[in-house]
């Protein structure tokens, strides 16, 4: 798969997950195809209110992810999918920095591709096949604009209290978990170097989007 346009298919993720908060009362009871739904109905008109947005601004969207993606998403479940066994032998401190690397990484990679979403693009959520008492789920969506219609699925747990409700742990473009891509990576980082050396190199990687270019 060519890399830019699977950069610019999770940027325009991004971006969808940030379209609207979710207040916890009504996200505990919301359906997750719903609350897909919800949250990538407004898209292209935050994309178009939002110059930053648009032009990449870094500091802009790391805002839209913490306040507005994160309680969304069960994070620590993605980034300890992503780095494996090695997880386990973690050490708080690790697990801590784990995430937050793992955040900016994915931040700092596809914050460039938000100014290639097009306006003409809509998502569409596909009829779910799951069972009321199912509580792992995949919500599958396409993403339609410009040519073929893009496969865009949501792979969801439900987590239970008053805080709780449907959160996102992985997502699929195109035929590809996100999650797996980097565990693969990751994988290859952490029997040559450890998890401190997997960690070095996600710090520098960042910091080196963080110097550069907008990727």
């Amino acid at each position: 798969m060519n890399r830019r346009y699977l950069g610019r298919l999770l940027g325009f993720v991004l971006v969808a997950f940030a379209a609207a908060a979710t207040p916890l009362a009504r996200a505990a009871d919301e359906a997750p195809d719903a609350l897909i739904k919800r949250l990538s109905s407004d898209v292209l008109d935050n994309i178009k209110a939002d110059k930053s947005v648009q032009s990449g601004d870094v500091s802009k969207i790391v805002a839209l992810v913490d306040t507005k993606i994160m309680p969304n998403v069960n994070f620590q479940r993605m980034t300890a999918s992503a780095v494996g066994p090695a997880w386990r032998q973690a050490t708080p401190e690790q697990k801590k920095t784990l995430q937050e690397e793992f955040k900016t990484l994915l931040v700092r990679t596809y914050s460039g591709a938000l100014a290639q979403v097009t306006s003409d693009q809509a998502i569409t959520v596909k009829p779910m096949r799951s069972a009321p008492e199912d509580v792992d789920v995949v919500v599958r969506t396409e993403v339609k604009g410009r040519g073929d219609p893009i496969q865009l699925d949501y792979r969801l747990e439900k987590t239970p209290g008053q805080a709780g409700g449907w959160k996102i742990y992985n997502l699929n473009v195109l035929g590809v978990w996100l999650v797996d891509t980097y565990r693969s990576q990751f994988a290859q980082e952490i029997n040559a170097k450890g998890l401190d050396g997997l960690i070095a190199t996600l710090q520098a990687r960042n910091q080196t989007n963080s110097t550069g270019k907008k990727s």
